[in-house]
């Protein structure tokens, strides 16, 4: 796509951050401009990730779970701070086109594969899949630090992650998330990734801002999601754009 169209796409997305958290802010009123909900019928809005009812808390399998229109499920992986985008998909695979379906598929089976096996000897991918059994991806400060590359979030999403949970994100990671429309980036008010453990299975409620990890019995808050829910709902902010009429829709 062409620089300027992107960018011009792009300039009322405000950043925020701290001296201490090098982040987007959720909560932040002025996050993205659009048009009112008035003006957009969002429930014809395409959702991405696809969802469907939540039985009850009580169950501790994942797979006895469907999720509601506001909530996913699934088996988390959890990793820690400053996990940054060489770790998320190596530089070597960035000549892949996720326009491509045979190309986007292929990024799947990469995602997280430059993560140290010292650190992390349960793997996030197992060796020849393109999905991971891990759905939902719990990080500590910082995560998606290191290039710009949009290819971090899109690898996640090829990969089936339907949610990071972090206490906070490189701006650049958390702006491309938004973007592409591939993983919702969410923040936790707690350290979760103590709290969590690789294989727990979570559920989370984003109209509750809550995160429910029925292994443990144990919840957290979240913070709102804010703006940013219906761009990703959507698709990502071209998605986004077509669907409010800011810019033509694509010809059939």
């Amino acid at each position: 796509m062409a620089a300027a169209t992107f960018s011009s796409l792009h300039h009322n997305i405000s950043i925020s951050s701290s001296p201490n958290k090098p982040h987007h802010s959720l909560t932040s009123p002025n996050l993205i401009k659009f048009p009112s909900s008035q003006s957009i019928n969002r429930s014809s809005l395409i959702s991405k990730p696809t969802l469907s009812p939540i039985p009850t808390r009580t169950r501790a399998a994942a797979d006895d779970f469907t999720a509601p229109a506001t909530a996913f499920h699934g088996v988390c992986y959890v990793v820690g701070d400053n996990i940054d985008t060489d770790q998320i998909i190596p530089a070597e695979y960035l000549t892949l086109v996720p326009s491509n379906p045979d190309e986007y598929k292929r990024l799947g089976s990469f995602a997280l594969i430059g993560l140290p096996m010292a650190a992390y000897p349960t793997r996030f991918m197992s060796p020849g899949e393109f999905t991971s059994q891990y759905s939902i991806l719990i990080g500590g400060d910082n995560f998606g630090c290191g290039s710009s590359r949009e290819h971090a979030p899109v690898a996640l999403g090829a990969a089936g992650v339907k949610a990071v949970v972090a206490e906070s994100y490189a701006r650049i990671f958390f702006r491309n998330s938004v973007s592409t429309g591939e993983v919702y980036p969410l923040e936790s008010e707690k350290r979760l990734c103590e709290e969590c453990k690789t294989g727990d299975v979570i559920t989370i409620e984003l109209g509750e801002s809550l995160l429910i990890n029925h292994t443990s019995g144990k919840e957290y808050k979240l913070k709102p999601v804010g703006d940013v829910g219906p761009v990703i709902e959507a698709g990502g902010i071209f998605a986004y754009a077509r669907k409010a009429g800011m810019i033509p829709s694509r010809a059939v």
